[in-house]
């Protein structure tokens, strides 16, 4: 990789941008009006054959992993740009076009734009993101600039684990000479991502006895109490000064309030902040004993995204959008995050990753999702410059 950002190429990046914002912000509304949730695989695979058209326009070989429940996940490639960076490693560009917003959202959540802003279900996590993939392939096309071949990978399940996206994202990445992924920007400065935590669930199981519990109170072994005497346990594994939080999020279990309940259980999340915590916290989790004998516990679950680490990559990543940053007079901050993407599971492997190049907005999976428009320009500049610079 390089470390020097060219400071005319940025600029005429960021003229094209501009230039075709309206273009841009077209597309958008195009990719947002095409609702895709998770668990629909017919609308999540519409979603897919509209971009498979939009990148073999644009000069892309697409090919698609087909699902049985999920959508399809999309790849395109892109030769590289001038003779002399038309060889080597891809530079992969990574991203998702599921989102969480079910069909029929569009109905009280219109796509609009007012006051600077772009609003709609899915507009900023994050088809902003793919359309700024998009226009960056354009702008370097315009201006016949070298650079390395170009992959962009987009699954279909990132909302919901990448259960079946992971394995093809990590075949991928591991062709790949740096990783780019296209996730929003982190909070109101649009800080760029170098550090997520890891992610998992654990659902913690309780199984006791059922009495009447007025008739044979003693007879019964509750789980409800014995689940209740096992979260207090549980919470006590947070360590906040390690980034290692433990969430109990969703609980349930009985059947009537006159019942010595028979069973309960609970869903409980787990963040981390490196690797190495994920085999401790497992291990706790697994030591617990129930409190009262005559019930029994069940887990399962665990780390499912490892965390995504500030890696001597990353950083050299940071570096050149940085200074490409400040080519076109922009001061560009990085930031860590308690969410995951897709990146995790690239940085995880060893490949430079770079996240949070996505837009600029604020409400993911919220009402008040938006983008800012007047950002998308310089944001999809910057992104043309890593193809560049990789």
């Amino acid at each position: 990789m390089t470390t020097k950002a060219a400071s005319p190429s940025a600029l005429a990046h960021l003229a094209f941008c501009q230039q075709h914002e309206s273009e841009m912000l077209s597309l958008l509304r195009k990719m947002v009006e095409i609702e895709s949730p998770s668990d629909d695989k017919a609308a999540v695979d519409r979603m897919g054959a509209f971009l498979a058209e939009v990148f073999e326009r644009l000069g892309g070989q697409v090919t698609f992993y087909p699902q049985e429940v999920a959508g399809n996940h999309l790849k395109a490639e892109f030769a590289g740009g001038a003779s002399d960076r038309t060889s080597g490693k891809p530079v992969l560009l990574l991203g998702h076009f599921d989102t969480v917003w079910p069909i029929g959202t569009l109905a009280k959540m219109p796509f609009r734009m007012e006051a600077d802003r772009a609003f709609g279900p899915g507009v900023y996590d994050m088809k902003a993101g793919i359309a700024m993939m998009i226009f960056a392939l354009r702008a370097l096309k315009e201006a016949g600039a070298a650079h390395r071949p170009v992959t962009i990978l987009l699954d279909t399940d990132e909302e919901v684990g990448s259960t079946t996206g992971r394995p093809i994202v990590e075949a991928t990445a591991k062709d790949c000479e740096a990783v780019l992924v296209l996730e929003p920007s982190q909070g109101p400065q649009g800080h760029l991502k170098t550090s997520r935590k890891g992610v998992g669930d654990i659902t913690i199981r309780v199984r006791g006895r059922a009495s009447h519990s007025g008739v044979d109170f003693e007879k019964g072994r509750s789980a409800i109490v014995e689940l209740a005497r096992q979260l207090l346990e549980i919470v006590k594994f947070t360590d906040l000064g390690r980034g290692i939080t433990v969430n109990p999020g969703v609980i349930q279990g009985g059947t009537r309030s006159n019942v010595i309940a028979a069973e309960a259980w609970a869903e409980v999340d787990l963040r981390i902040a490196r690797a190495a915590d994920a085999a401790e916290l497992e291990k706790k989790f697994a030591a617990l004993k129930p409190f009262d004998p005559d019930c029994a516990i069940e887990l399962s679950g665990g780390i499912n995204r490892p965390p995504m680490e500030r890696t001597e990559g990353t950083v050299r990543l940071f570096g050149i959008a940085r200074e490409i940053g400040a080519s076109i007079g922009w001061k560009l901050e990085e930031s860590s995050t308690g969410g995951g993407s897709d990146g995790n599971f690239t940085s995880a492997l060893g490949i430079a990753t770079l996240d949070g190049l996505g837009a600029l907005g604020e409400g993911a999976h919220a009402s008040n999702e938006s983008v800012v428009i007047r950002e998308l320009p310089q944001r999809t500049a910057l992104l043309a410059g890593l193809i560049q610079s990789v």
